[in-house]
């Protein structure tokens, strides 16, 4: 691709960031140029983040109707899954999926409720009830 081919389509990183792409100049070498990104990558990263949009309504809706513990819900706000989660929290990863069950949620020490909200960056009081104003 030569460097003024390079393309420069808007994208939701517009503000945050441009890409590196290696070009060829107009002397034939190959060089470093920065880009706002391209109408096919932009697409894709919509659809992603349409995807992450839905699992955060459908977890939502989970714990609402008492399906899940709230963990489901931050989980998937923080684009986390249990692997994760069991990295940075240090319980094992089949003793969060315990905690993803509603009543054994409900009986979790302070202790525990402390260490996962955290690692979710918010208060015991928000990881306990979520409202439907969060997102």
């Amino acid at each position: 691709m030569k460097k003024s081919e390079i393309p420069q389509d808007p994208s939701s990183l517009n503000n945050f960031t441009k890409e590196v792409c290696y070009a060829v100049d107009e002397t034939g070498k190959y060089t470093t140029n920065l880009s706002t990104g391209w109408d096919i990558k932009a697409s894709a990263l919509n659809l992603a983040w349409e995807d992450i949009d839905n699992r955060i309504s459908q977890a939502r809706e989970k714990v609402l109707n008492g399906k899940a513990s709230p963990i489901l819900f931050y989980m998937e706000l923080k684009l986390m899954d249990i692997s994760t989660l069991s990295a940075y929290t240090g319980f094992y990863k089949w003793t969060i999926k315990r905690h993803l069950q509603p009543e054994i949620f409900n009986r979790l020490s302070h202790k525990k409720l402390k260490l996962y909200a955290e690692t979710f960056e918010i208060n015991i009081n928000k990881l306990k009830n979520i409202s439907c104003d969060e997102s």
